[in-house]
């Protein structure tokens, strides 16, 4: 299945570094230039080069470490969970989830909005790697701070309501993962630009729909609505549309629609190309 936050981490809340550049919190002996790691992790992501783009985020973790930089640290470990967790490297993911963890409670940030980002990141890569139920834990802490702090309505409701459905639909809780992944829709439905993550929910819900045994005219309707979103005129074409592309077309392919595949993915190389 799809995980947005996959594609998400480079622009999370935590990027342009302000809220972790405390210079109260341990009196680090310097900084790391948190922005222009974050620019040039774009510019590896828009190529598609994970290969760099770990090699640079592994770099300056230890360089934050060394300089006792946390808040540095902290918001290069969050880029970095998000990276093992799309690269597939359980054991260092659900480290350096753990570490992401440790470094919100040393900085006391667990309960600011920007901290429950990283929980909700965490969360994420915990299901991602089979606990769903540690998932599930993580999922209620970031709720508290959403709930009391934004606007139900906020964007980051979006990929909130849609991660904890992926962790409630492995421990078989289909109904209460179909509520999330309506809150999602009805989150997304409200940006211009939330064609792609509107996209996602749907492909999600459909491998829903299958798992619960629904009818095959619900699977079918999730992914031509899918679809619909991905040819929106409005939708921009960047490296972002690349990603859900390439993500998006094994989902297709599985229930049978090759050709939707075969464009999708020959969409996604094109960009790449591109950039």
């Amino acid at each position: 299945m799809i995980d947005p936050f996959d594609y998400k981490e480079p622009h999370c809340a935590l990027c342009g570094g302000k809220e972790f550049y405390n210079p109260k919190s341990d009196d680090p002996s310097g900084r790391i230039p948190v922005k222009r790691i974050i620019e040039k992790l774009d510019g590896f992501f828009a190529r598609d080069d994970m290969s760099e783009a770990g090699k640079l985020l592994e770099y300056w973790q230890t360089e934050a470490k060394e300089l006792g930089d946390k808040n540095g640290e902290l918001s290069v470990v969050n880029e970095l969970i998000g990276y093992y967790r799309k690269m597939g490297e359980k054991e260092k993911g659900l480290a350096a989830a753990e570490r992401g963890l440790f470094l919100l409670d040393a900085l006391g940030l667990s309960e600011s909005v920007s901290g429950a980002t990283v929980i909700l990141n965490a969360a994420t890569t915990c299901k991602a790697f089979g606990d769903p139920a540690r998932a599930l834990a993580l999922y209620d802490k970031t709720y508290i701070v959403f709930s009391r702090d934004l606007d139900a309505e906020d964007r980051l409701f979006g990929g909130f309501y849609n991660n904890k459905a992926l962790a409630l639909e492995d421990m078989g809780q289909y109904e209460e993962a179909e509520k999330c992944y309506k809150a999602a829709k009805n989150v997304m439905s409200k940006f211009k630009d939330g064609l792609a993550d509107l996209a996602i929910t749907c492909v999600n819900m459909a491998h829903l729909y299958e798992k619960s045994k629904r009818a095959k005219s619900m699977i079918t309707d999730c992914l031509f609505e899918a679809y619909k979103y991905l040819n929106d005129e409005e939708l921009s074409h960047d490296g972002y549309y690349a990603f859900v592309c390439a993500k998006c077309a094994p989902s297709f392919a599985h229930f049978g629609y090759g050709r939707i595949a075969a464009e999708l993915e020959e969409e996604s190389d094109k960009i790449y190309e591109r950039t």
